[in-house]
């Protein structure tokens, strides 16, 4: 898996960006309940008591006109005034109650203190739950230690953060909502009918936004865990199936969701602000029918003459005063503005919550479809994208496994077949073989036998017999696999085994195996066994391989002159005493004939051919003592076959006496002095051209 660069953990973006777009969805009413605290700003001032002068001046009862800037039912009380205000070029008419000082006060104050526990209490509660989380990717992207118990922290609950986090600030707006909602139930001090209107008016304004608030953090931890920090919490292996519980969630829903945080939530927002602006008709208390064409408009002159109106037929109606509808308009515009935000917000989650997921399972899915097995695509969320990445994780699973399975098939398959048997017949799979199937190739054949192996197996049990089979040819056979061989059967304790690139090859693989041997049978004199021999021969020439059999049964073998006489040799290693044997076809064959050390043994016809072969033995097959003995002798070795192929018997008698005083090892001057002296003793014919003629296999 490719590094990825490790994120940085956010927090102060995930409480203040949503507690900013709250207070800009509550910001217009709450300039508007600062407008209606001005009385008590202008008492403070002064400018109430230049008000209060003015009022005294003017008469107890002024008579509303559609053209005064200012009238109204004035009357002057101890403590209160009770005032009409219309406005005509503002389109306002408002009734308003002016309160004792310290019940706005302490409503005011109430608020202040409750914004000081979101603004300020909240982001310091949420930054200390997420001290862990950050100073886990801090350390992982310095690539510092992270202690255990750090790591099993941050796993244990970084699915838990989306809750945590929106949970914070879910019980901070519920403090402030129960407050609220304390206050205007049990106020310490009488609240005036505006003053608790235009609370409550909040109470609803601030319930729908809290609401928001909460989702919009829920959903981008929920982001930013899902998308940004699982991988780097939990393993690879790990993220191959849902780990977030049992419950499915469903791209429906989070669609329904986002709907609902883009426009419902946002709408309800404008729509409470749309109502909160209005304001009966009946409010206005015996108004004028000049009044009610300002404030209603041209609807008046559709319920008749002005002279015969009735304000009965318009109490039900409802008006927006101009400072309504100034809190109207920014409120819709500021509802607006956070859903268009909104919109952005989500439709990126959306986009990276369903778009990366599927990028990286399709990315998983075209490795898997070129060949490269074991590809698995991390499973991100809950929804049907993740169980559609788990489903493939499994199939990946089951796949892979199956892959492996038929390459462990094959594998089984290519020890009956070698692989190298299906590239001589340009066979991709096993499958592919048909009845027929042949190709002809010059190779080096090479038979390998256990010298008494007949005596030797009489003494063991069956077991034991295939114990000992299997343990040779554990030993040999690595060896021939290793010099670019590979065997084309066992035969009980033999090796017919096939070398096609080169004839060095295959006397690589013999010598190996000579010494293999010696090392085989010291481990057989320490478990108290006796040793054993073996001889090896080897011919080389053109072969014919490919399938023979039946429908129901085919087997690969090769058939050539050349294989059988590679037999036939083998079987001479018995009579000359000798532990390698090649044709002269295998010796004219080596591209490096000079790394070998080899002898001339005889000329033979064998069982089965008419032409007779020169053979050679191969010395760099014995011990090395022996060795040593056979190349120091190789001149007067030579000098005994020059005589003995002139039938000069005697002669060569003597050299090769003189051969076995060097090396009394040597079986092949032993053989030599043998026949030379059967040759003197019985004579030879006249037609003999020094040719040895085998009748037996």
């Amino acid at each position: 898996m490719k590094n990825i660069k490790i994120p940085r953990y956010k927090v102060g973006r995930i409480y203040l960006l949503p507690l900013l777009m709250y207070f800009m969805l509550v910001l217009p009413l709450l300039f508007f309940m600062a407008f209606k605290g001005f009385p008590e700003l202008s008492k403070r001032t002064g400018f109430r008591e230049q008000i209060s002068d003015t009022v005294q001046t003017i008469p107890n009862k002024i008579p509303l006109d559609a053209d005064s800037s200012i009238s109204g039912v004035i009357s002057t009380e101890e403590n209160n005034i009770d005032t009409a205000f219309f406005d005509a070029e503002s389109l306002s008419f408002k009734y308003k109650y002016e309160p004792d000082p310290e019940s706005r006060g302490g409503a005011s104050g109430t608020l202040s203190n409750l914004f000081n526990i979101l603004v300020l209490i909240t982001p310091f509660v949420g930054f200390a739950v997420n001290i862990p989380f950050k100073r886990y990717f801090k350390r992982k992207r310095k690539g510092k230690v992270i202690s255990p118990r750090l790591y099993r922290f941050c796993r244990k609950y970084i699915l838990k953060t989306p809750l945590l986090n929106s949970g914070i600030v879910f019980i901070a707006f519920t403090v402030v909502h129960m407050i609220m909602i304390y206050t205007l139930i049990f106020p310490e001090q009488a609240l005036d009918a505006v003053t608790q209107r235009m609370l409550t008016n909040f109470l609803f304004v601030s319930v729908v936004a809290s609401m928001l608030t909460v989702l919009f953090i829920y959903f981008w931890q929920k982001h930013l865990v899902h998308i940004r920090y699982l991988e780097h919490i939990f393993t690879p292996a790990e993220l191959q199936k849902r780990i977030f519980g049992r419950r499915t969630g469903k791209i429906r829903n989070r669609l329904y969701i986002a709907s609902a945080m883009t426009t419902l939530f946002p709408l309800t927002i404008v729509i409470l602000y749309l109502l909160l602006s209005l304001t009966p008709v009946s409010d206005l208390k015996n108004p004028t029918p000049n009044e009610m064409r300002v404030v209603l408009g041209s609807i008046v002159d559709l319920m008749g003459p002005v002279d015969d109106f009735s304000e009965e037929g318009f109490n039900d109606l409802y008006y927006i005063p101009a400072i309504d509808n100034t809190l109207m308009f920014f409120g819709i515009l500021s509802g607006i503005l956070v859903s268009f935000i909104y919109i952005l917000f989500f439709v990126n989650w959306s986009t990276q919550g369903i778009v990366k997921p599927v990028n990286d399972l399709v990315r998983s899915m075209l490795k898997t479809g070129e060949g490269l097995t074991g590809h698995y695509t991390l499973v991100r969320t809950n929804d049907e994208v993740g169980i559609m990445s788990e489903s493939y994780n499994v199939m990946s699973a089951q796949l892979s496994e199956y892959i492996t399975h038929i390459s462990r098939l094959n594998e089984a398959y290519f020890r009956f077949v070698p692989r190298q048997f299906l590239d001589f017949l340009d066979k991709k799979d096993i499958v592919d073989i048909q009845l027929g199937d042949q190709v002809q190739k010059e190779m080096t054949v090479m038979f390998s036998d256990i010298r008494g192996f007949t005596e030797l197996s009489e003494s063991m049990t069956p077991k034991e017999n295939f114990d000992f089979i299997n343990h040779y040819l554990g030993y040999m056979e690595p060896i021939i696999r290793n010099n670019n061989g590979f065997i084309d059967k066992f035969i009980g304790d033999a090796i017919m085994a096939l070398f096609h690139d080169k004839a060095d090859n295959a006397l690589n693989a013999a010598i190996q195996m000579r010494k293999m041997l010696k090392q085989f049978n010291t481990d057989r004199i320490e478990q108290g066994l006796p040793p054993i021999d073996s001889g090896i021969g080897m011919h080389t020439g053109n072969l014919m391989l490919g399938v023979v059999g039946g429908e129901g049964r085919m087997d690969g073998t090769v058939i050539s002159d050349a294989v059988n006489l590679a037999a036939r040799l083998e079987g001479l290693t018995k009579i000359y005493q000798s532990s390698i044997i090649l044709s002269e076809d295998t010796l004219i064959k080596l591209e490096n004939p000079a790394a070998y050390h080899f002898r001339f043994l005889d000329i033979a016809r064998v069982k089965g051919k008419k032409e007779a072969v020169y053979m050679f033995e191969l010395l760099d097959g014995d011990p090395d003592d022996i060795k040593t003995l056979k190349i120091a002798s190789m001149p007067l070795y030579s000098k005994a076959i020059e005589s003995y192929k002139n039938k000069q018997f005697e002669e060569a008698e003597k050299l090769f006496s003189q051969v076995l005083a060097l090396n009394p090892d040597d079986a092949a001057a032993l053989f030599y002095i043998n026949r030379c002296r059967n040759f003197r003793q019985k004579g030879i014919a006249d037609d003999w051209s020094g040719i040895e003629v085998f009748d037996a296999k």
